[in-house]
This record gives C-alpha cells, sequence and structure tokens, in this order.
C-alpha cells in the first residue's frame, strides 16, 4: 500500500483505532470536566495521596466528579465576587494537591487566564513572571507567601488565596500533617489581611453557581512561561481551542483505554505544560481517576501508587522511569496494571524503555512537545511495533510536521529538506500557541505565515515520517 499525494505518509504507521484526522469541538476548556461530571457524577475523579501508613492506611481525600465541579464552580463565584474580571490574570503557584485542579477550573469558569507558575520559583524569578503577566492574583500556599510579599512593591498583586497541602484532608490527618510541615517551615502562620483570603474559607462561603461568562475558542486560558536559563523566559499564549484539541489529539493516539475506568498517575507537576495537558486535563477528559500526590519523591511512593491504586495509563519523564529500574525493591511491587506509559521532556534511551517492559509488562514510549504546541505534537504509537527507537514519534491526528532549512532562500522561503536530512522542525496543528505574551517580534519570529511553528528543534524525518531530533538551533 502507498499513500496517495495528499496523504501524509505516517498515516500508515498509526495504530490500528487512531484516525487520521479528528473534528475539534467549539467548546470552553472546563467543559473537559464538566461533561464528565455529567455523565460520571459519583466517579471518583480525584484520589489525593500524600503518604502510606502500615496495615493500608491511606493519608489523602477523594472528590467525585460532581463534587470537583462544584468546588470549581464556587471558586469561580468566589473570584468574581473579589474583584476578578474576564482576561484578568490569575497566578496559580501549587504543587499537585486538590486545591491546584478547583482553581485551575474556578479561574477558567471566571473567564480569568491560568498563569502557571513553577512552585520553586525565586523572588527574583517570580517577580519577573508576575511583572511580566500583570497578574493582580495570587493563589498559593501559605509557605511560599513569602516570597511574593518580598517583591510585592513591585508588582500589581491586589489578593493572595493562601492554602496548604493538607487542608483537603480529613480533620486528623490534617491535624498531624499540619504538625510536621510546620517544623519543615512549608506551613506558617500568615497573619490576617484585608487582601489575604483562606482557599476553603472562599468555597464554603460561596454560591454554588458559577458566573455567566462568554467564551470563545480563540480566547486566552494558560500563559505558560518558559523555563530558560539563558533567556528571558516568555510565556506562550494558549486558547481554549489550543487545548481543546491537544486532549483531543491524545486521547485518539490510545485507542486501547476504556472510557471512565483507567486510573491515570498525576506525579508530573501541574504547572508544567506537559503535566497541565497529558496527566490532569486528559485524564478529566478519558473520565479516568487523576491519581496525584505533590512530590514524587521519595520512588517509593510512585512505586506502591502504582501497585496498590492499579494506575492504568502514566506520563512521566525519563529520570523517573530510571529511577524506577534502579530502585532496590522494584520487583516486590505489581507494576503489571500499567498499559500505557508516555516520556517527554528529555530523551528516552533506548536501554530505559526495554528494561521497563520487561519489569512492567507495559510499553514505554517517547513523544514530543513544546509549551507553545499545548505542548503534544509527535508521539510513537504506544502498543505497536511500528514505533522506532530514537525517534521522537510521528505527527499526531491533525498535526502536519516539515523538516526545512536553517536559513531562509532570497524569497525569505525555507525549502522544505529531502528525506533523512537535517533541517529547523516545524509544527501545524490547532495546539499551536496563538503566540507570545507582550513579544510580537517572537512571534512573528515563532510562527510563519501558514501558521507552522518554527520549533528551534534541528531533527530529519525518514521514509515513513517518523522524526528524530539532532541538535538546537536556538532556545525556545
Amino acid at each position: 500500500m502507498t499513500t496517495s499525494p495528499e496523504m501524509p505518509k505516517w498515516y500508515l504507521q498509526y495504530e490500528a483505532g487512531v484516525p487520521h484526522e479528528i473534528e475539534i469541538p467549539d467548546i470552553p476548556l472546563y467543559r473537559v470536566l464538566d461533561d464528565k461530571a455529567a455523565r460520571y457524577p459519583h466517579k471518583r475523579a480525584i484520589k489525593f495521596i500524600l503518604k502510606y501508613l502500615p496495615f493500608g492506611v491511606v493519608v489523602g481525600s477523594t472528590l467525585s466528579y460532581a463534587a470537583l465541579k462544584g468546588a470549581s464552580d464556587r471558586f469561580a463565584a468566589a473570584l468574581v465576587q473579589l474583584g476578578v474580571r474576564p482576561g484578568d490574570r490569575v497566578a496559580l503557584m501549587l504543587p499537585n494537591i486538590p486545591q491546584h485542579t478547583i482553581a485551575y477550573f474556578g479561574i477558567l469558569k471566571a473567564g480569568g487566564i491560568v498563569v502557571n507558575v513553577n512552585t520553586t520559583y525565586t523572588p527574583r524569578e517570580l517577580l519577573h513572571l508576575l511583572r511580566d503577566s500583570g497578574a493582580e492574583t495570587l493563589i498559593t500556599l501559605t509557605g511560599l507567601y513569602s516570597r511574593a510579599e518580598k517583591i510585592r512593591a513591585q508588582i500589581a498583586l491586589k489578593r493572595f488565596i493562601l492554602t496548604n497541602v493538607e487542608d483537603s484532608l480529613a480533620w486528623h490527618w490534617r491535624l498531624l500533617a499540619a504538625l510536621q510541615r510546620r517544623a519543615t517551615g512549608m506551613r506558617v502562620e500568615v497573619a490576617p489581611a484585608p487582601d489575604i483570603h483562606d482557599f476553603y474559607q472562599l468555597l464554603r462561603n460561596t454560591r454554588s453557581r458559577p458566573p455567566a461568562v462568554k467564551h470563545a475558542a480563540d480566547h486566552l486560558v494558560v500563559l505558560q512561561y518558559s523555563g530558560s536559563t539563558t533567556s528571558i523566559p516568555k510565556a506562550a499564549m494558549l486558547t481554549h481551542r489550543n487545548l481543546v484539541a491537544n486532549v483531543h489529539q491524545i486521547r485518539c493516539w490510545l485507542p486501547f483505554i476504556a472510557e471512565g475506568k483507567e486510573k491515570v498517575l498525576g506525579a508530573l507537576p501541574f504547572f508544567h505544560c506537559y503535566g497541565m495537558t497529558v496527566s490532569m486535563l486528559t485524564a478529566f477528559h478519558m473520565g479516568a481517576t487523576l491519581i496525584m500526590t505533590p512530590d514524587p519523591h521519595p520512588i517509593d511512593l510512585i512505586l506502591q501508587i502504582i501497585d496498590r491504586e492499579s494506575v492504568t495509563l502514566c506520563p512521566s519523564v525519563p529520570d523517573l522511569y530510571a529511577a524506577i529500574l534502579t530502585h532496590p525493591r522494584a520487583n516486590e511491587y505489581n507494576l503489571r496494571s500499567l498499559k500505557g506509559c508516555m516520556s517527554g521532556g528529555a530523551s528516552l534511551p533506548i536501554e530505559v524503555a526495554r528494561r521497563f517492559k520487561e519489569l512492567t509488562g507495559s510499553d514505554l514510549v517517547e513523544g514530543y512537545g513544546l509549551n507553545e504546541s499545548s505542548p503534544v505534537a509527535l508521539a510513537n504509537p504506544i502498543q505497536s511495533k511500528n514505533r522506532r527507537a530514537g525517534a521522537v514519534g510521528l505527527p499526531i491526528p491533525n498535526v502536519h510536521a516539515e523538516i526545512v532549512a536553517l536559513q531562509p532562500d532570497a524569497k525569505g522561503h525555507h525549502t522544505p529538506m529531502p528525506i533523512g536530512e537535517p533541517g529547523e522542525l516545524v509544527i501545524y496543528g490547532p495546539q499551536v500557541m496563538k503566540g507570545y505574551w507582550n513579544a510580537p517580534e517572537e512571534t512573528s519570529r515563532a510562527i510563519n505565515a501558514r501558521g507552522g511553528l518554527h520549533t528551534g528543534d534541528i531533527a530529519h524525518m525518514d521514509e515513513d515520517g517518523y522524526i528524530y531530533l539532532v541538535d538546537r538551533k536556538k532556545d525556545l
């Protein structure tokens, strides 16, 4: 079988059941949650695990789909009452705890724009992000509040919403955890003030009906800042359509999943685009249970979670998979529930993938993405022998990729490179960002006249459409 001139050659490598093209619904991003809450109201949406104690005791909490939707509705209403208006940027600086997910969807429903903030940022790093985004609201832990307080005179923050890791727990676990975290400095007492609000107090004091806000597919919903160490971080502007498209693309790349029955590991930080889209948003789109933990270290906890919770899908990074393989007691855990493991963020060593398959029975495949592509653009087939070792994958449905010359010709065009020849990887698709926030010149350099994203990665494509990274052209 050969492809027609109009049919990309990589379609022939797709796993059985994966469509070549999909229709992207014109819906606001929060419908990823709300639609499943209507379908599975009593199903567990979140299982939060802080730690395991002896005799199978779990220190954690759960939320059903209906409860998560209701909490996000109330949080949206609370934000509006505090003065947040459509288009306002709201900085979200939380680890993987239920409050993060409640706040994320609440911000969307209020018409706000989520500004994802790394919880490890120093005051200097935080200063640039808050000043550049113009965020007037910061949602964070009491233990991180002091970082913003140090720079407050230099930024536009009007209000703080504070919480603690243990605040979603039952009262007895909350008390024990609070004592432990106070000893480590992550729980501190913040003096009351008119502009400081308690997260759960807001939820208790707010009506459940969300505000009536108009949403359009091209409205911004997320500012995703780069973590560059060699240049000033800039924010990819991601829209409802960008992220709705990417969760639908990811979902159809997994034809073997059972709607409403999967369990997704949420160990990747949700403030990273990879964790936000592939773990959190895709889990809810599938009606899965998202099993989240705020800190994947020590690796014992991850092994316990996979074993005890029968995790089926695991998106993560090569370091975590390597840590599992080198754990001295990895063979003592039952990891056979896994049926799909995705790796991104760094190159996946072929030997790690091979040994992981031997240990778990699950295929471990590499994918490729950027903040600027929401993030997933390329992926290897997961349960198909068509995948290629060393390749970052094929263009996923609705994505077109090409390899072009590093330098433009006399007319300013980047000539496509022959098969096997290296050049810059350019991505086209509905998940490509709207542009860079407050950076029109950077946007014009990154996105060409046809809407293609110049990734800055040097790659080559083989005769079947698989793409292999070679080097970096520039730092994105």
